[in-house]
């Protein structure tokens, strides 16, 4: 239920207000709803994205409303003019300031309640032609968006973003929103744009991880500047804003963005239909493709802690790349494609994701990483279906045809790309992916590992991993310590991706009590091997979002590298006891070849689609 203060009447709101437009004179007039749940560690960044507003105001063809929750500790910067408050206000942005038509002190922005009202009473007090609603905050796909800190870190959920702008719509008296934004990690999925299908006409939101800077809403100048537009030049502005100041600020590698259609959703809900039908009707024939496919298709949210990874993939190049092998479901994976083009109608992404077709779709490898709450969407349950075949059918794979390597077989050796490892498939058929892992053994028998990268299957049933000897080191300017990294390559190895895991204290938890999850994501020019970009994000384990990592300089950053014990238990842990402090734009990153003598442990996985494993590994000496 909604918390502290509660909602006046609309009229008060509308007799504060500028004049608002008439929808009858003003064709392609806008009336932007920014919802922003600022009661987070993204304050600072969404309060320049609110100063950004300002510098475009309400004027002619153009109301804009924000409802801004901000935090205590985050930012004390004035915005609009406005002093630093905590809580809440209603705020009608004005063209470099702010009108306050609403002190809310305490609300919980994570009630759909809330989010109801604010859209109701925005609609009635400030009348246009088209509307747009944006939420703002850390997303996680289809868990939702939020985590009001103030409200026991209390966010929307998918259904709970659905109940709330459908009652704010018939509060108001409308059908649709024009424009449904996502200014939010990861929303850009089908389950998403499915589910809130019939509230509006398009939605603007981004597969992948956002850069903290967010949306560039001068782009909102748009509207004025052209007499009034519609939603999707509206929304094209919005694209090319963001990708402007992403490129701007060297944040554009691996940056997404992409307009759909809501109202050819139902063209997609078949077509996935279909395509899941047949993917179940031939699923044992068909899954070791699929595991195949899933490996090598671009995701996002990915981390190298598999608890932290939230496991979305682009759908359409799933599809693709399904299809192109399993011939008996290509049909439907082509009509899938198809949908799929047609519903999105623009879209940006970065280098390191190229390629990005504009919605993803959640696929777990294995049953152990899957979430039951998927089960509770309220959508089309054929993916879902789809979803559960596939983990039966790799459940019972026989165990003669499970992963494994020829018995006794492997072959460890060094050249001038650094240590290798090599094996044949006993039983590849089923084999999803390979992958090498490599860390330095301890005294006490255990191995902290530096690192995982993908091993590449030869024609002729031998799989290789390589490992350079390098690892890697972050500084503080005073202390230096090591990294473990998760190396990805994209499809034609321009750019290489590393993540690295870590965590985060604020310099007021003295106890070393709390900490943030992050990780670190670095690209590098695949050919220079110059860093493209490096972006610090931050990870809520309660609800599973992502956003922007925010720190004081004087916090202290841990990276933490992966230890396996004698017996087999793995822990992550901190490679320093007193961290580097958090003053991210000058923390120096290196690769450090490892001294010779130092004793190395080297992996290499196979896996099926069914999870099942087989490995080989080496113990030797640098020489």
């Amino acid at each position: 239920m909604a918390t502290g203060a509660a909602f006046t009447l609309v009229a008060s709101l509308a007799a504060c207000s500028a004049e608002p437009l008439d929808p009858s004179a003003e064709a392609g007039s806008w009336t932007v709803l920014s919802y922003s749940i600022a009661d987070t560690d993204l304050e600072p960044y969404m309060m320049d994205d609110i100063d950004e507003m300002g510098e475009v105001g309400t004027q002619e063809h153009l109301n804009i409303v924000a409802l801004v929750d901000r935090a205590a500790d985050y930012s004390s910067d004035p915005v609009l003019g406005l002093d630093d408050w905590v809580g809440a206000k209603l705020i009608e942005v004005t063209e470099g300031g702010g009108d306050v038509l609403e002190e809310m002190g305490d609300i919980n922005t994570g009630d759909p309640a809330v989010l109801a009202d604010f859209i109701a009473r925005g609609i009635d007090a400030y009348p246009a032609d088209n509307y747009a609603l944006i939420i703002s905050d850390h997303g996680a796909s289809w868990p939702g968006v939020g985590a009001d800190e103030s409200s026991d870190y209390d966010s929307l959920d998918l259904a709970e973003i659905s109940s709330g702008i459908a009652d704010g719509l018939e509060g108001a008296g409308i059908e649709k929103l024009d424009l449904l934004g996502f200014d939010a990690c990861l929303m850009a999925t089908y389950e998403v744009a499915s589910a809130l299908a019939p509230l509006a006409d398009r939605m603007l939101a981004s597969q992948e991880l956002e850069p903290g800077h967010g949306w560039d809403y001068t782009a909102l100048q748009v509207v004025p500047d052209n007499g009034g537009v519609d939603a999707d030049q509206l929304s094209g502005a919005l694209i090319d804003g963001f990708a402007a100041q992403a490129e701007s600020q060297e944040t554009d590698a691996e940056i997404t963005l992409s307009l759909v259609d809501l109202t050819q959703m139902a063209a997609v809900d078949t077509a996935l239909a279909a395509f899941s039908g047949a993917l179940v009707e031939q699923a044992e024939g068909v899954s070791p493709v699929v595991g195949r496919s899933l490996a090598s298709t671009l995701g996002f949210g990915r981390n190298p802690d598999p608890d932290q990874d939230l496991y979305m993939t682009d759908l359409a190049i799933l599809a693709g790349q399904i299809g192109v092998d399993a011939l008996n479901v290509s049909d439907q994976a082509d009509d899938l494609i198809r949908a799929i083009n047609d519903v999105v109608l623009d879209k940006v992404d970065g280098q390191a994701t190229k390629g990005a077709t504009g919605l993803s779709i959640y696929f777990p490898p294995t049953v152990d990483y899957f979430n039951t709450d998927y089960e509770a969407l309220e959508i089309d349950g054929s993916w879902l279906a789809f979803l559960q075949t596939y983990y039966g059918t790799g459940a019972a794979i026989p165990a003669d045809e499970q992963a494994q390597f020829v018995a006794g077989d492997g072959e460890v050796f060094f050249d001038e790309e650094g240590l290798n490892i090599r094996a044949e498939f006993a039983s590849g058929e089923n084999i999803s992916e390979a992958y090498v892992r490599y860390g330095v053994v301890e005294g006490d028998g255990s191995t902290t590992y530096l690192g995982k990268e993908p091993a590449y299957l030869e024609d002729d049933g031998y799989v290789l991993g390589s490992y350079d000897l390098s690892t890697m080191t972050i500084s503080d300017g005073e202390d230096v310590t090591g990294a473990y990294l998760d190396l990805t390559v994209d499809a034609d190895g321009s750019f290489v991706t590393f993540d690295v895991p870590m965590a985060y204290y604020d310099p007021s938890d003295e106890a070393g009590e709390t900490y943030q999850d992050a990780l670190l994501s670095i690209v590098l020019d695949g050919d220079s091997g110059d860093i493209v970009s490096e972006q610090y994000y931050s990870f809520n384990q309660d609800d599973g979002t992502y956003g922007e990592l925010s720190t004081e300089p004087d916090g202290i950053i841990m990276p933490e590298q992966l230890s396996v014990a004698p017996d087999g238990t793995l822990q992550w842990f901190a490679t320093t006891e007193y961290g580097l402090y958090a003053d991210l734009p000058n923390l120096e990153y290196d690769f450090d070849d490892l001294p010779s003598g130092t004793v190395v442990s080297i992996e290499l996985f196979a896996v099926d689609f069914g999870g099942n494993t087989d490995s080989r590994s080496a113990t030797v000496t640098i020489p």
